[in-house]
């Protein structure tokens, strides 16, 4: 099935089965587990728990676009102060808008995908067979004192 023709949406990952498939949490776990630095694959909540993964990739792809914005927004102003090239400064920031496409396309599968799972685990449980996820910007405040 083509990503295309899926029927949870374009922007639902290739690598990951949709939910009419019965294994598909396990493709969605891996997928979400790759889009995480190495470090992360031996925490155990992250390997056990798919939406407490899924809202870490989250948080994860949130950062990396922020940190891709602000390379791309001073670029110019900073890099030749650097000694960094007009031309190499160019291809940076084509580098920078092209990163950009691709981590709002997978920050949008990580949305799909959440949504699934929320979905999915919600209807195991008998509750609302829909659940949308947006996660804090901000560190709660218990996570901030210590």
């Amino acid at each position: 099935m083509s990503p295309t023709s899926s029927p949870v949406g374009a922007d639902w990952p290739c690598q990951v089965m949709t939910p009419v498939h019965r294994d598909w949490e396990r493709t969605a776990t891996r997928w979400l587990r790759d889009l995480l630095p190495a470090r992360y694959a031996g925490y155990t909540p992250l390997t056990r728990h798919p939406v407490l993964l899924a809202r870490h990739a989250q948080l994860q792809l949130q950062q990396e676009l922020r940190t891709v914005r602000v390379a791309l927004q001073t670029s110019r102003a900073e890099l030749p102060s650097l000694g960094v090239p007009d031309p190499v400064i160019e291809t940076a920031i084509q580098m920078y808008a092209v990163e950009l496409e691709q981590l709002g396309r997978l920050a949008r599968g990580v949305r799909l995908v959440t949504e699934a799972l929320l979905a999915a685990g919600a209807a195991r449980d008998g509750g609302p067979t829909r659940v949308a996820v947006r996660p804090r910007a901000t560190v709660p405040d218990a996570a901030r004192s210590r």
